[in-house]
């Protein structure tokens, strides 16, 4: 009978025991970080850098993801990766995420991707178009040129299309090449092309990297075609790159620029966009130390502008902020 009752007790205690593991790994897998592919852009472009200083800063701190930077052609794969839910997140350009959303323009005969959303605005990509020829000074004298204009379906490959356009310039009148920006920093040093278009947040690491050793020249905009620019599309803002932007850099130039948007598919769980721009906001100071292009980045400015619906996550934490959504 002993023996019985012992029995008895040492199983009732495995059985609570038991008990007690299973709650103890249902606890630990309920707050465990689930992986967050991040897609930023080429390594020596200001996606990359902001996207990794985003993971250093913030993983620490998340207890929802894990940010994990991915290096891709920019804002169009980008868009490929949310729709396949490869990548969580997403660093795009205002404008693409637009003719994404409609299935205009690059995307134009598309599908719309209708569940696209928009997560903050997090600085202004500047459009800098960057030769080593002396006898390159307008837009205009690039027409017969070799002239890189950033990856196959890339965002600044719109971006040069439309720019080129309001100066009478179609690719067919110049000698087309698709490259990162690193690839075209090499090329513009070697002489194997004559001017490149870079849209990015600057200084961009590139073009820092060549005006190290090379003189570089940036070709400006005038307000005229900017102007036409920004009648038939709407994104573009006249922007001054001052003239300590690069080394040997010696006048300001007047260009345009476009906005990088924090973007993700609304299937993405409200509760993580909501604690990811949380948590970037109440790190924004570390961030802005990391990159340049994050510094003076308020929660109002990251709200305004973004051409898509927001996140419901976005749209909570900005409303819990006081701050209108248009």
């Amino acid at each position: 009978m002993r023996l019985n009752k012992n029995s008895k007790f040492i199983s009732a205690l495995l059985s609570l025991l038991l008990i007690f593991l299973l709650s103890a790994c249902a606890g630990a897998s309920s707050v465990q970080k689930e992986e967050a592919v991040l897609a930023t852009g080429g390594t020596a472009g200001t996606y990359f850098a902001v996207g990794s200083a985003m993971s250093t800063v913030l993983n620490p701190v998340l207890k929802r993801s894990e940010l994990s930077v991915l290096s891709t052609g920019g804002s169009r794969a980008n868009i490929a990766l949310l729709d396949s839910r490869d990548a969580a997140f997403a660093i795009v350009q205002n404008d693409v995420l637009y003719y994404a959303y409609t299935a205009t323009d690059l995307f134009n005969g598309d599908t719309a991707h209708e569940r696209l959303r928009g997560i903050a605005c997090l600085y202004e990509e500047t459009l800098q178009i960057v030769t080593c020829d002396e006898n390159i000074k307008t837009i205009a004298d690039l027409k017969g040129k070799t002239v890189c204009v950033g990856d196959e379906g890339s965002g600044v490959e719109v971006n040069a299309r439309q720019i080129l356009e309001v100066y009478g310039i179609t690719f067919d009148d110049i000698n087309v090449v698709n490259a990162s920006f690193d690839a075209a920093a090499d090329s513009l040093k070697s002489g194997a092309i004559d001017a490149a278009f870079i849209i990015a947040g600057a200084p961009t690491k590139a073009v820092t990297d060549l005006a190290q050793d090379t003189k570089i020249r940036l070709v400006a905009l005038d307000d005229e075609h900017i102007s036409a620019l920004q009648t038939k599309y709407r994104f573009y803002a006249k922007t001054s790159l001052p003239a300590d932007t690069y080394p040997g850099f010696s006048e300001d130039v007047t260009t345009v620029s476009v906005k990088a948007v924090l973007a993700a598919s609304e299937r993405m769980p409200k509760g993580q966009v909501y604690e990811l721009l949380s948590a970037f906001f109440e790190s924004n100071e570390l961030l802005s130390s990391s990159h340049k292009g994050l510094e003076g980045l308020t929660e109002q400015v990251a709200a305004e502008g973004i051409s898509i619906p927001l996140h419901k996550g976005a749209e909570e934490y900005y409303k819990e902020k006081g701050i209108t959504i248009n």
